[in-house]
């Protein structure tokens, strides 16, 4: 869709996702200084089963991807479904280390 627009929040927490500038989904978030977590992605009903899901979560996730520095910890449903189905943000994903023999 030509007239979407997802944007960052960062007083709400959030990526937003506009169609024709009418609010169609958000995807929420807390950060640390190592990660972004993303705990809730809503898509409204009425913009359901349009591909606007993954057009907000490619946009969330190419724009952690810039920013640099941090990686992903999706603990929402439908964000870790959707880098399960697109190995390329892989990558981005929190992975904890390995516990050490002294550990």
């Amino acid at each position: 869709m030509s007239d979407t627009e997802v944007t960052r929040d960062e007083a709400a927490q959030r990526y937003e996702l506009r169609v024709g500038g009418q609010l169609a989904g958000f995807a929420e978030y807390q950060t640390t200084p190592e990660l972004i977590v993303f705990t809730h992605t809503v898509i409204e009903p009425q913009f359901e089963g349009q591909g606007l899901g993954s057009t907000l979560a490619r946009a969330a996730l190419d724009d952690v991807r810039a920013a640099g520095g941090r990686q992903v910890l999706p603990l929402c449903p439908f964000i870790t479904s959707w880098i399960g189905r697109h190995a390329e943000y892989a990558d981005l994903v929190y992975r904890a280390p390995e516990p050490t023999a002294e550990d």
